[in-house]
C-alpha cells in the first residue's frame, strides 16, 4: 500500500467480470441494451460525460450507457468517505448545481450522493480504481495532493493520481481536460487538411510538463515527460469507464504527441 493513500486493491490488471450481453435498465425501458465495444468516444446518456470501449447501447435510440453506469449497483461505500451512505440517482437532487468530488465537473445525469455529507461522485469516478500499474510502476488513487500536478502546476483540489516513486501527479480533472481538448480536434467538423493544424494548437501533457520542469536537465525532463505520458494513457483508460491497455493506447497516443 502506498504511504500517503488508501488500500489499493482494485487494480487495472485484475480478471475481467462476466458482462450479460443484453440487459434492460430502468433508464431506457423501452428496449433492452445490448453490450458494444467501440473505439469512436460517445456521450453516455446516464451520467452525460464522455466515453469510449465497453458500453450497452440501444440501436434503436442511438441511446448509450458507460458500462459503470449501466451496472451502477443502487448504493456504494467508499475508502475515501468512510462516514458516507452513497445512494445513486438518476438526476442531480435538489436544486442547486451538484458537483462531483472526484473530478470537479458538473454532476448533469446520474449520480452517487451522500444526503448526510453532501458529497457526489460521478458513476465512473466512484469505480476508479485505486491502483493502477503500467508494468513498471505503480500509480495511486488521492483524495488530496502533498506536491503539484504536472499538468497544471497546481496542488488545487479533487482527486488525483500519485506515482509510487512520489514524482509524478495528475489530477483527475486535469486528464479529462485533456480528453476533451484533443477529441474537440481529432472530431470536429472541419476539413481533414486543418484537423493537425487545431491539435497543433491543444496544450499536450508533454508540453505542460516540459514547463514544469523548465531548468531541469533536457535527459531527465524527456524521461519525465515519457513516464507521465504513459501514466495519462492508463488513466485516461480508466476514467472513460473501460480500463484497458487497448483503449488506453487509443485515446492516449495522441494526448503525448
Amino acid at each position: 500500500m502506498h504511504p500517503s493513500c488508501s488500500s489499493c486493491s482494485r487494480s487495472v490488471r485484475a480478471e475481467p467480470m462476466k458482462l450479460d450481453k443484453e440487459i434492460s435498465h430502468p433508464s431506457h425501458p423501452h428496449h433492452k441494451l445490448k453490450i458494444e465495444y467501440t473505439e469512436t468516444p460517445f456521450c453516455c446518456d446516464g451520467c452525460r460525460e464522455a466515453g469510449i470501449g465497453l458500453k450497452y447501447k440501444c440501436d434503436a435510440c442511438e441511446f448509450d450507457l458507460h458500462k459503470a453506469c449501466a451496472l451502477a449497483p443502487s448504493s456504494i461505500a467508499h475508502t475515501f468517505y468512510k462516514k458516507c451512505d452513497f445512494r445513486l440517482y438518476s438526476n442531480p437532487p435538489g436544486l442547486l448545481t451538484r458537483i462531483c468530488d472526484a473530478c470537479g465537473r458538473d454532476v448533469l445525469g446520474f449520480v452517487y450522493h451522500c444526503n448526510k455529507c453532501g458529497f457526489d461522485l460521478h458513476p465512473c469516478c466512484a469505480n476508479l480504481p485505486l491502483r493502477l500499474d503500467d508494468g513498471e510502476r505503480s500509480f495511486y488513487l488521492c483524495r488530496k495532493l502533498s506536491g503539484s500536478c504536472h499538468r497544471c502546476g497546481t496542488k488545487g483540489l479533487g482527486w488525483s493520481y500519485k506515482s509510487d516513486c512520489k514524482n509524478y501527479n495528475l489530477h483527475v480533472s486535469c486528464v479529462k481536460e485533456l480528453v476533451v481538448e484533443s477529441w474537440r480536434a481529432m472530431y470536429a467538423n472541419v476539413d481533414k487538411n486543418k484537423v493537425r493544424e487545431i491539435q497543433a494548437r491543444i496544450p499536450s501533457l508533454r508540453g505542460a510538463m516540459q514547463n514544469h520542469h523548465r531548468g531541469r536537465v533536457l535527459g531527465k525532463a524527456r524521461r519525465c515527460c515519457q513516464i507521465a505520458a504513459t501514466a495519462v494513457r492508463i488513466i485516461i483508460s480508466a476514467i472513460l469507464g473501460d480500463p484497458t491497455a487497448i483503449i488506453a493506447a487509443v485515446v492516449g497516443a495522441f494526448i503525448s504527441k
